[in-house]
């Protein structure tokens, strides 16, 4: 079987009554996280933008998808855009690998369910079968895909979309096939916004979610669909990580090595891979007891440190910098304790900027 017919069975024959209970309670948390975080994100400014654009293209709707931010309705791939703008706003959802996959799937689910009536008892089965399909290929493949300057959220993000749409659809194997072999199509995302300190990673997740959408319901329409999408000489893995792909080897790990259980919370506003910096730096906070700091010396994974944004030292003028650099979140970090967003849109504070520098 191809990649995309593999991943297609078993989304089809997933059943969350079948899988082993803490995978089931693990898709449940995700869920309440991904709804949490997002009722703390309503204060930052991405939504408002992402809604602006969404009214713009698709206008409003009476009987579409809520805008959580302001209560209007609009088309479900409208809310899709706007809804993880809003999920993603403080940089604080939950992330597989390098991958932020709830703030993906969790607004276009709640959306589907809203505007089409779909039962409430397919919103977990989907979501834990994008989790899994996603997660199958950022674990395999971001190693590779991140250091050639390719997000993990936009790239596994579509694919896991896609595969949440269909089983919310309850579309056919075949059909599933085709939407996941159309989601490899349509996939992609750089990092360059990190590295600038700019906001187009924050519409990122929305857009993966629409694109999820769009290829469920392609593929849902009758649409013919590549059937080695994933590892084919001009595939999404030899394409995007430049190396080949044994279809079942990857396949393998479907139902075995679940991708949800890798997902992660993060305590702080800050990037995943400043999570364990800032942990590690409240712990020197504490042993330093208000002495005073000469110098700090960090070591990472290169793979960490060479993620776009990650050694900027500033200055800095957006929380996309600040919540990125490591420097700053250290620095922040050993002299003010723990993160928060009014810290991370500190720009001007002479003690971090010395300590930086």
């Amino acid at each position: 079987m191809t990649v995309s017919q593999s991943i297609a069975r078993f989304v089809h024959t997933l059943d969350l009554g079948r899988v082993p209970p803490e995978v089931a309670e693990k898709t449940r948390v995700c869920l309440l996280n991904g709804y949490g975080i997002g009722l703390g994100c309503h204060d930052t400014a991405f939504a408002p933008v992402a809604r602006r654009a969404a009214i713009a293209m698709d206008g409003e709707l009476a009987a579409g998808a809520t805008l959580l931010g302001d209560g209007r309705k609009t088309s479900v791939a409208a809310a899709c855009l706007a809804n993880s703008a809003l999920f993603h706003g403080r940089g604080q959802e939950d992330t597989c690998g390098a991958a932020h996959l709830g703030t993906i799937m969790i607004p276009l689910l709640t959306a589907l369910i809203e505007s089409r009536g779909y039962p409430l008892a397919r919103l977990m089965p989907a979501l834990l079968c994008g989790y899994e399909a996603g997660g199958l290929l950022e674990r395999a493949y971001a190693a590779k895909t991140t250091p050639g300057g390719f997000r993990a959220s936009p790239l596994y993000g579509t694919i896991a979309a896609a595969a949440a749409a269909g089983k919310m659809l309850e579309l056919s194997q075949t059909q599933l096939a085709a939407a996941l072999a159309n989601a490899a199509a349509f996939s992609g995302g750089i990092l360059q916004s990190f590295a600038d300190g700019t906001d187009e990673w924050r519409y990122q997740v929305g857009v993966a979610a629409r694109l999820g959408l769009v290829a469920a319901e392609l593929a849902r329409a009758g649409s013919v669909s590549a059937p080695h999408a994933f590892e084919g000489p001009a595939g999404l893995v030899r394409s995007f990580a430049r190396i080949e792909c044994d279809a079942d080897v990857l396949a393998a790990g479907l139902g075995r090595d679940w991708a949800v259980m890798r997902v992660t919370f993060k305590p702080y506003p800050v990037c995943a891979f400043n999570q364990t910096p800032v942990t590690a730096a409240l712990a020197l906070r504490e042993k330093l007891a208000g002495a005073p700091i000469k110098a700090v010396r960090v070591r990472m994974n290169p793979y960490e440190t060479g993620y776009a944004g990650m050694d900027a030292v500033g200055p800095f003028n957006s929380v996309s910098g600040t919540l990125m650099s490591i420097p700053f979140c250290i620095a922040a970090t050993l002299l003010y304790g723990v993160p928060d967003m009014r810290r991370m849109l500190t720009y001007d504070d002479a003690p971090v900027n010395k300590l930086i520098s």
